[in-house]
């Protein structure tokens, strides 16, 4: 470890030890008495210690607020996407329905998928989840990023490489694999 590693390591923690507390705190109005409280705090002060090259920070608190309404917004987006999810399989047929145990499969899977995208950079995901998730062409992908058609298609197959491995991983899994 360099010493600009333990450097930072030790900026970091001097960072938690003080405003780890305030930071549960300023969620806690946000969510409420939710057990996510602690994790984005914790996923908060994770994200700057993995953060590469951090430069000294004049306003901790407003970084700190930065990146974990980033996570809030991150878990809302999950949890509505389930939610969706969810509604859907709601409307099946009685036929078509799933077991509670394939329920809590899909959703480990959805989760599963979603960390997937996440380490996908911002406008590869975005162009993915505007295609999926909002119904938009490649030339109205291209429009609402400021990007070309060219990048879009790129982007798309990227992701769709990326779905695809998740996809292979899921079912080579004895764990996440639906039974027939």
């Amino acid at each position: 470890m360099s010493g600009t590693d333990l450097s930072h390591r030790n900026d970091v923690g001097g960072l938690f030890r003080a405003h780890y507390p305030w930071l549960c705190a300023r969620l806690r109005r946000y969510l409420g008495a939710s057990s996510s409280v602690e994790d984005i705090a914790a996923e908060t002060f994770l994200q700057l210690l993995e953060s590469p090259g951090l430069t000294p920070i004049r306003e901790p608190r407003a970084l700190l607020t930065t990146i974990a309404q980033r996570l809030i917004y991150q878990l809302w987006r999950r949890r509505e996407l389930e939610r969706q999810h969810l509604d859907q399989l709601q409307h099946l047929d009685q036929p078509q329905a799933i077991s509670p145990e394939e329920r809590v499969q899909l959703t480990q899977a959805l989760h599963g998928l979603d960390r997937t995208l996440e380490r996908l950079p911002g406008k590869v995901r975005a162009t993915f989840l505007l295609s999926r998730i909002d119904g938009l062409t490649y030339p109205q992908i291209a429009a609402e990023l400021g990007i070309s058609q060219r990048s879009v298609s790129v982007y798309m197959t990227r992701t769709q490489a990326l779905c695809a491995r998740h996809s292979a991983n899921q079912s080579s899994n004895p764990l996440t694999r639906r039974s027939a």
